[in-house]
């Protein structure tokens, strides 16, 4: 498979957070690049097309927007 990433992806399993609307829901960051990353949450969720990552060990909010969905899991641009 060739890899068409702007930026090479590193794995990851760090405790993560989305905001939308006021709600915050937690998820984990499975992998990230400073272009994007991939996201596991726990139970089915109706995950908007944008929202703000939030990774509290950090320190950082980051705009960003769905590029694909799975299951439980979605991958995101950020903005």
């Amino acid at each position: 498979m060739v890899e068409t990433r702007i930026a090479p992806r590193v794995r990851v399993m760090k405790a993560a957070k989305i905001e939308y609307g006021g709600d915050k829901y937690v998820c984990t960051v499975r992998d990230i690049s400073t272009t994007g990353a991939a996201l596991d949450f726990p139970d089915l969720l109706r995950i908007p097309n944008e929202f703000t990552l939030i990774l509290p060990e950090d320190g950082l909010k980051l705009p960003c927007h769905v590029v694909w969905r799975r299951e439980y899991r979605v991958g995101v641009a950020f903005d």
